[in-house]
């Protein structure tokens, strides 16, 4: 999946959020508890499975469960995104977020999406 490269490099914080439910629309706010707060290390290499998760074949569920917010030094939003690994689709939004980056999908089914799904179970 492909993130905006200047905003990952500005990442200080990853919040994973165990959704609720997910958004009505692209953009919308997500719902759900933080279920953890990564920095450093942690931080960057969950964006960087994320990174390395390649495009998948969509299908028609999007019920993501898990999303992330990604923050700067100064706690500035700089972006969200949630996925599905069952359909294979991701929405990308906040102010760091070029339209293109917008929809994208994932391979919900190889070893980095299973690495960053047990990644996140260990969290919570």
């Amino acid at each position: 999946m492909q993130l905006p490269a200047e905003a990952v490099a500005a990442t200080a914080v990853v919040e994973v959020v165990r959704l609720t439910t997910r958004p009505e629309r692209y953009g919308d706010p997500m719902s759900g508890p933080v279920i953890t707060r990564w920095t450093g290390r942690q931080a960057a290499d969950s964006l960087e499975l994320i990174s390395s998760m390649p495009p998948g074949d969509p299908r028609l569920c999007f019920a993501p469960g898990w999303g992330l917010r990604a923050y700067g030094a100064t706690h500035e939003p700089l972006f969200e995104l949630i996925f599905c690994f069952s359909c294979h689709h991701g929405w990308l939004w906040g102010q760091a977020v070029p339209d293109e980056l917008a929809f994208d999908t994932i391979s919900g089914n190889t070893a980095e999406a299973e690495a960053l799904l047990a990644h996140f179970r260990d969290a919570a």
